[in-house]
């Protein structure tokens, strides 16, 4: 395994950082790994005890979740006290050049700058041997014959031109992007690429080539070409691959380390085994890029040996960029990044070993009688509900329009009606915002609607611009009432402000399809709606076979394409079990199609971080295993998808 990947930091000013570590010692360096940091205002940054001694070894692997308990207590007071214990930054090298009245411009943050032993010079470029008087894994030491062109980054307007040659000139193959151009109205980054065909950046041509948009990332392709004068032969154009994170808010951390982790793994993946170093920015390339640098590094030194130094790498690496990690929940992410990857590992599958995966889960294991499955469905069953964020929907006023008291959406992602004037509590529904393969908030996963919440479920189709219906159940199963009747039977019904036509009602081999209008009064303006009602799912248990639920996902996808792709309102009685199984084979599928890979594992995860009980038992896991499988078998042409 190589240990860690080559990056560039693209800072106001361009660094290379090395990784440190190798298969067994990182103070023994085997195989270097430069880095370049890009992220100006200026930053706010925390204080820090700058007398501190105090160090943390390094925590062995099996001792990492008990680790993080410790220091998450009290509200991470730990974690605190161990980031304000990190050196601020490097006592060695200077910022004369940085601050140098024509490089002043140049950089973002005017605190944020980088020591001369570190910053990365555009022009032609010769490595020499590290000097004796800096830690020779601490960088790439580089001697420039002619005049030094300090690199401007941020990258600002003015400094575009500027990134693209020292893209160029490093041989840079990928380029990973951890802010947003505007965050909080305030710009971050200028955008450095075109949207659209091509455009010269200087002397360096950069087209568009491809982009693919994902829940948490999106993937630009560009081909970048040195434009030559007329005397000069033609440069051979390059693949330049962009990876753009796009759900890491600044200042702040994901909400779960899932999707960085998947992040991660794609920038691995993309980059070539022997281009230049990898360069990352966020905006003033020390907190998200810091971030992003320690939880690679440390993974690496997880697999070569067996426990993590987190506070001794990031000591080190701020030697060489001074306050690399901006705050202490970019510090603690870094930890609740590392044990998310202990725990549960890498659990991606490549399509063309399913069958010999689901033939290992389904084998008993010699030493108990529970199999894989079960053993990989238990650790699900085990992650913490969050019961402190269901404040909203456990208020008395809110607590009859829940189905079922232990399935309540959490108040960060919780579906919110208009507030009725004079009206208390009336933006409250037993709904939440559910996060698709491509877009954020693609599902809302519901409750069916009880009789007095029939119009609040007629709001949020409305007011959420809803086009796409899916139901789950049946409205009684075993002589219980499961969902209230919210369409016509013929003709239309008013339920307050909203009127429901029913214009259409075909039966399909396992599903009805109803087309339905409907109308807001206030404004007489109507929406059509088609309901999509699957049958065949008992209350208990899973469908018999998987085609039903492929060609349902088909249909609503293929609406979504049509109508708009806003939310897909999805319901069985109490939202969760069959809700959370079709959120997750809708999200599984959709990902074997685009890239021949999916982790049932992960998305089922993913899904109940976001509301309890979502795939609610070991047969409707198995279940989107088996349908996966089906597909395949069905579609022998996606068989091979590489």
């Amino acid at each position: 395994r190589a240990s860690g990947l080559p990056y560039i930091l693209a800072l106001p000013i361009v660094y290379l950082i090395r990784s440190f570590f190798a298969k067994k010692k990182y103070q023994e360096v085997g195989k270097k790994i430069k880095t370049v940091a890009l992220e100006q205002q200026t930053v706010v940054l925390l204080p820090r005890s700058q007398s501190s001694s105090k160090t943390y070894a390094p925590i062995p692997v099996e001792q990492l979740e008990e680790e993080y308990r410790l220091r998450s207590a009290d509200d991470g007071k730990l974690f605190r006290e161990e980031y304000i214990s990190l050196p601020a930054g490097s006592a060695q090298g200077t910022y004369e050049e940085a601050n140098k009245n024509e490089n002043k411009e140049k950089n973002r943050y005017p605190n944020i700058l980088p020591c001369e032993f570190t910053f990365v010079f555009a022009q032609l470029w010769s490595r020499v041997k590290p000097s004796t008087q800096f830690p020779v894994q601490a960088k790439w030491f580089l001697h420039l014959p002619q005049v030094t062109v300090h690199m401007p980054f941020g990258p600002k307007e003015d400094t575009v031109a500027d990134f693209w040659r020292m893209v160029w000139e490093q041989k840079v193959a990928t380029v990973v992007m951890l802010t947003n151009l505007k965050e909080r109205k305030e710009d971050k980054c200028y955008q450095y690429w075109p949207d659209q065909g091509c455009w010269t950046y200087g002397n360096v041509r950069v087209a568009v080539e491809d982009f693919t948009v994902l829940v948490d990332y999106t993937i630009r392709k560009f081909c970048v070409q040195y434009v030559c004068s007329t005397s000069e032969a033609a440069k051979t154009p390059r693949l330049v691959t962009q990876l753009h994170f796009t759900s890491w808010p600044d200042f702040g951390v994901p909400f779960s380390p899932i999707g960085m982790l998947k992040f991660l793994k794609k920038v691995k993946a993309v980059n070539p085994l022997f281009s230049g170093p990898i360069v990352v920015h966020c905006s003033a390339g020390v907190g998200r890029t810091g971030t992003f640098i320690v939880i690679d590094a440390m993974i690496d030194m997880m697999h070569a040996e067996q426990k993590v130094d987190v506070f001794g790498f990031v000591s080190r690496i701020r030697e060489q960029r001074s306050q690399l990690i901006q705050t202490d929940m970019q510090y603690s992410f870094v930890y609740q990044a590392l044990l998310e990857y202990y725990l549960y590992g890498d659990t991606e599958l490549d399509v063309s070993t399913l069958e010999g995966h689901l033939h290992k889960l389904h084998n008993t294991f010699a030493d108990g009688d529970r199999v894989g499955l079960e053993e990989e469905f238990k650790k699900l069953t085990n992650m913490r509900i969050m019961k402190e964020n269901m404040r909203t929907g456990n208020l008395p006023a809110n607590m009859k329009k829940n189905r079922v008291l232990q399935i309540i959406p959490y108040d960060f992602n919780r579906v919110i009606l208009s507030m009725r004037r004079g009206q208390e509590f009336t933006d409250y529904i037993n709904a939440s915002f559910i996060d698709g393969y491509r877009q954020k908030d693609y599902f809302i996963a519901t409750q069916g609607p009880l009789s007095h919440t029939v119009e609040d479920f007629w709001r949020m189709v409305w007011e959420w611009k809803c086009h796409s219906i899916v139901m789950l159940t049946e409205l009684q199963e075993r002589e219980q009432d499961k969902c209230f009747q919210y369409w016509p039977t013929d003709d239309s019904v008013t339920y307050g402000n909203y009127i429901v036509e029913l214009k259409g009602d075909t039966l399909c081999e396992t599903f009805s399809l109803r087309d339905l209008v409907l109308t807001f009064v206030p404004e007489k303006q109507t929406r059509t709606i088609r309901h999509f009602h699957f049958h065949g799912w008992p209350e208990v248990g899973i469908p018999a076979e998987g085609k039903g639920m492929i060609d349902i996902i088909a249909s609503v996808q293929k609406q979504q394409q049509q109508s708009g792709n806003h939310p897909i309102v999805v319901h069985c009685s109490a939202g969760a079990g069959r809700t959370g199984t079709f959120i997750a084979l809708s999200n599984i599928l959709e990902r074997v199609k685009a890239e021949g890979l999916m982790d049932v594992f992960q998305t089922v995860k993913s899904l109940r971080m976001q509301r309890p009980h979502m795939v609610q038992t070991v047969e409707q896991y198995d279940f989107c295993y088996r349908v996966v499988q089906d597909f395949i078998d069905i579609f022998s042409d996606y068989a091979n998808f590489k």
